[in-house]
């Protein structure tokens, strides 16, 4: 047979209730007393001869192995037996023993039409039946897609975000509307031309001159929304001789220039900071820039702008949007690090890092994350040696595994802790839900998108790539669980996690039957759920690396307690408050991203793995796509 056999060797000389020794009477007497055997034998004089010679045949041999067996125990006992003849005996007992062996029972085959109704007997689903769950599971993701996009197009349109239980809009980004923008490529993506029409009609008709009138905005949460959104859109719309998925909506063009007006705006928080470290606001309407009251910027919103800017001055042909986020980052390579780990403050004013507490939740995040993805982004262009963001991206993983990777108690889960006073002192087991971006980022950076098995097979993976891969697997593990542990299934926005130096009784997750009800600990201030999207994307990752679907299980589990949860009939989701009790109170908003973040890659989870292959697009922190470029 061409594949192994589902036992070993070990099993045949074993008796382990697949296979039975039998003694070498029974071999005989049932051989001999089989009906088979009996008819034929009897019923010619050949056959009873034959039958004779054989049992003589089988005497003679059994006296012979017994006779050889004694002298060679007596001849130990005496001191004159020989080495030869001790394995010739154990040889002849070996051969008797095989030639009466029974043969392994091996499980039936079966037919076509039998191993159909064995499946389905077994709850087991062929390939064919899958796959079209699985287009069923991503059409309710549509769905919530077009319920949630209701809600705001009724209540909020032309507003950053919508108040989905208020029925009102609220602008909290600075008022350039934010989740049209932000969920406008999604909606391109999933095929939906009537949301496409109304949410590009309006970016025509309005972002323009809400860019020219409006006032105070973040450089960091305007770039990866409103202009990472407009670039996207750009693309998929068939720009850059891009993809077209838009069948409506304005030329590509309209997109482009729009982000063109945007940027140059933006490009003042650089142009008036006197270090190559950005401002952290700016004022839209005069193209002036300032930093935040305490003088500082976060370490993460300052090197979370390339991965845009970088593409618009490819597709524009004008280098300074490049230029300008690029000196960020080579600036940030000359400063001290630990272990690659660095500060989650930095000062425009002098150019240097700012206090001590070290972490990959809020402020820290995506500083890691840039570093994998814009050296992806430019490694195959001619622009120049990019090679100090790879070195720099893994001397940082390095670190996270020596520095903040623990496991809980008493189930081990993996989890990444924080440093809140610095390398030397404690570490803090809190993780941040934004935390849960990293799985994907180092199964990003092992493969460089491709799958797993290719990556193995063409001999990419190095030793360290694997070890990044299994981190990543295991930290998803966490993440999904900090979901499972709660009474809703939803995950709080900050967990704790009990080790051997830290534990707070009574603040469990509130879903007794967990197995990490005990590992997973979630205080009072930390159990509202913003319908973040850290989780799933990492799910969508690995789930296309690896090929396992458990993720796809896991993001499905994920999306039914959303949408349990947190829908609002009348249109919109909103997040929650505790998701640690049933019902759980709404707190009345629904974030951008749950729209631009959290739909997309649950609707990229369920569906084909062909759509937006993770070696040609990279996404930026908000789930916008962006292709790609090669010399």
């Amino acid at each position: 047979m061409s594949k192994s056999l589902p036992y070993s060797m070990k099993d045949v000389h074993y008796d382990n209730a697949k296979f039975r020794h039998r003694s070498l009477f029974k071999v005989f007497t049932q051989t001999l007393l089989t009906s088979n055997m009996r008819r034929e034998c009897v019923s010619c004089s050949t056959g009873k001869f034959l039958g004779l010679l054989m049992i003589f045949g089988l005497a003679c041999l059994m006296l012979t192995h017994t006779n050889k067996a004694h002298s060679v125990s007596d001849g130990l006992a005496k001191g004159i037996a020989t080495n030869e003849e001790h394995k010739e005996v154990t040889d002849i007992g070996i051969r008797f023993k095989k030639l009466f062996r029974r043969a392994p029972r091996l499980p039936p085959r079966l037919s076509p039409d039998e191993k159909i109704i064995h499946h389905n007997f077994t709850g087991k689903l062929n390939e064919p039946n899958v796959e079209e769950q699985w287009k069923a599971r991503q059409q309710n993701v549509k769905d919530a897609f077009t319920h949630a996009w209701s809600g705001y197009k009724k209540f909020a349109m032309g507003y950053d975000e919508l108040m989905p239980v208020s029925r009102l809009g609220v602008d909290g980004l600075g008022g350039l509307g934010a989740t049209v923008v932000d969920a406008l490529d999604t909606a391109m993506i999933m095929g939906l031309d009537d949301v496409v029409s109304e949410a590009s009609s309006w970016i025509e008709s309005h972002l323009l001159d809400r860019i020219r009138q409006k006032g105070q905005v973040n450089l960091f949460e305007t770039t990866i929304r409103v202009l990472g959104g407009l670039l996207s859109a750009y693309h998929l719309s068939g720009g850059d001789q891009g993809m077209t998925l838009a069948q409506k909506g304005p030329k590509p063009t309209n997109y482009l220039d729009i982000a063109k007006n945007l940027a140059d705006r933006l490009l003042s928080a650089f142009t008036s900071s006197p270090t190559t470290i950005p401002f952290s606001d700016v004022v839209l309407r005069d193209s002036s820039a300032h930093s935040a009251p305490d003088g500082l910027s976060s370490t993460s919103e300052v090197s979370t702008l390339q991965l845009e800017f970088n593409y618009l001055s490819a597709i524009s042909g004008d280098p300074k949007y490049s230029t300008e986020g690029m000196k960020v980052l080579a600036h940030l390579k000359t400063l001290p690090k630990t272990e690659g780990l660095v500060p989650i403050y930095i000062s425009p004013h002098s150019g240097e890092f700012s206090g001590e507490n070290i972490r990959l939740g809020s402020r820290g995040d995506s500083y890691y994350e840039y570093l994998i993805k814009v050296w992806l982004q430019l490694r195959d262009t001619q622009d120049g040696n990019f090679t100090y963001l790879h070195d720099m991206y893994e001397e940082a993983m390095r670190g996270v595994k020596h520095m903040l990777v623990q496991k809980s108690t008493p189930s081990e889960l993996v989890f990444v802790g924080e440093l809140p006073v610095g390398p030397k002192g404690y570490l803090s087991p809190k993780m941040d839900h934004l935390v849960c971006f990293l799985p994907g980022t180092l199964a990003l950076g092992a493969t460089k998108g491709l799958t797993k098995e290719k990556a193995m097979k063409d001999n990419l993976l190095t030793f360290e790539d694997l070890d990044n891969l299994k981190l990543a697997e295991d930290l998803t593990k966490t993440c999904f669980e900090m979901y499972s542990v709660t009474s809703t299934g939803l995950a709080p926005e900050i967990a704790y996690f009990h080790t051997k130096d830290y534990f707070e009784s009574g603040l469990d997750g509130g879903n007794k039957s967990s197995e990490y009800v005990n590992d997973i600990i979630i205080k009072h201030a930390d159990r509202h759920n913003l319908l973040r999207p850290e989780t799933v994307e990492s799910l969508f990752v690995l789930y296309r690396i690896t090929q396992d679907p458990k993720y796809r299980e896991w993001g499905w589990q994920i999306f039914e307690s959303f949408e349990k949860y947190t829908k609002v009939e009348s249109g919109g989701y909103s997040s929650l408050d505790d998701v640690t009790t049933v019902p759980p109170p709404k707190r009345d908003k629904m974030e951008t991203f749950f729209l631009g973040e959290t739909l997309k890659y649950l609707y990229l989870l369920f569906g084909d793995s062909s759509v937006m292959p993770l070696d040609k697009f990279v996404f930026n922190t908000e789930a916008h796509p962006l292709p790609i470029k090669s010399s």
